[in-house]
């Protein structure tokens, strides 16, 4: 009888160990970081070797500028605001200079940003000369009483708190005017082409403070109407970010992301529902998305360092990087996984 105490009591000693090995006591690396550039009809058979060339460089000097800041002891927030300014400067990406037209042939922007601490949060919409829109959602964040700003509004704010403010003009490339001056006489009114809905940039971090952050920018749908805003500067919808679950950047089919409120479902399904972040990712974007017909990705980073980078279309430009690991750069997907044309 006592030996078979005994055992009992072992067994339970046992099994409480086994409960440890909860992500509450796994130590998150000193840092981690992962951006996108848009999810689409990204196929490499799309590409030429040096666009492909091009992509990937473009993506190792975001990664790399943010990894610099979080190496030396810097913010996630400060991480996330550096890789997105880069992507919105750089032409390759649909956000900042290089974004797409709207209906009228104008370029509108949108931005959002969120600190998981204390979950403070700002976003502008339609904004059409602040030259880093990511910036402009920060200070909206940091130095007004509100969340979200759009146009003339956000605008003023902007050139106010002293942001670079340039002509429109600035943001427009050949490429989205040939293909805005292709849609507008070939497409009927408000149709939107098929493979032009998605693109989009953003980043996730976590620091060594443990402070997870969250940032998305977006020159929107090509050809959207004026006025048109997208998950993108929608809290819980295109970011989020929870120091107790994770943070979440999305591209994709806006609409579709703002009614299934995808960054806060990922966010709430990990909190409330005890599930992992692959295991949200996997129901969220793989299943209700793909069961709705809609297109498009997410990049997050959990409490404890996990790096999810999931998307249901042929390809989402992304790269990660984690303390004491080496970078991964992605352009296209496995064939099995692809799901959305």
């Amino acid at each position: 009888m006592r030996n078979t105490l005994y055992l009992l009591v072992a067994i339970l000693i046992i099994g409480l160990q086994s409960c440890e090995t909860t992500p509450e006591t796994i130590t998150p690396p000193a840092y981690a970081l992962v951006i996108h550039g848009g999810a689409g009809v990204i196929k490499a058979a799309n590409m030429t070797a040096e666009m492909d060339s091009s992509y990937r460089v473009s993506l190792a000097e975001a990664l790399d500028a943010g990894k610099n800041i979080l190496e030396n002891g810097g913010t996630s927030l400060d991480a996330v605001s550096v890789v997105i300014s880069i992507l919105e400067d750089n032409p390759l990406f649909n956000a900042g200079r290089g974004a797409v037209f709207n209906e009228q042939g104008f370029i509108e922007h949108d931005a959002s940003i969120m600190l998981g601490s204390d979950r403070n949060a700002g976003a502008v919409g339609a904004v059409r000369n602040i030259k880093n829109p990511i910036l402009a959602a920060r200070l909206v964040m940091e130095e007004s009483k509100h969340v979200f700003l759009v146009r003339e509004g956000a605008e003023q704010f902007a050139a106010l708190k002293g942001l670079q403010i340039v002509d429109p003009s600035w943001f427009m490339v050949n490429k989205q005017r040939e293909k805005y001056e292709q849609t507008k006489n070939t497409q009927p009114e408000r149709e939107f082409p098929l493979g032009e809905k998605h693109g989009t940039v953003g980043a996730v971090a976590l620091d060594n403070f443990g402070n997870l952050a969250a940032g998305t920018s977006t020159g929107g749908m090509h050809f959207k109407q004026s006025g048109r805003l997208g998950d993108t500067p929608v809290i819980g919808a295109g970011t989020y970010a929870d120091n107790e679950s994770c943070a979440v950047s999305a591209t994709g089919h806006g609409e579709f992301f703002i009614r299934y409120a995808v960054a806060h479902d990922l966010v709430a399904r990990m909190k409330y529902g005890g599930q992992s972040l692959e295991e949200a990712a996997e129901q969220v974007v793989m299943q209700e998305l793909v069961n709705s017909d809609a297109g498009g990705g997410i990049i997050a980073i959990d409490k404890v360092g996990n790096i999810c980078m999931k998307f249901n279309t042929p390809g989402m430009f992304r790269a990660s990087v984690k303390a004491g690991e080496e970078p991964y750069i992605g352009l296209y997907a496995d064939p099995k996984t692809a799901k959305k044309e």
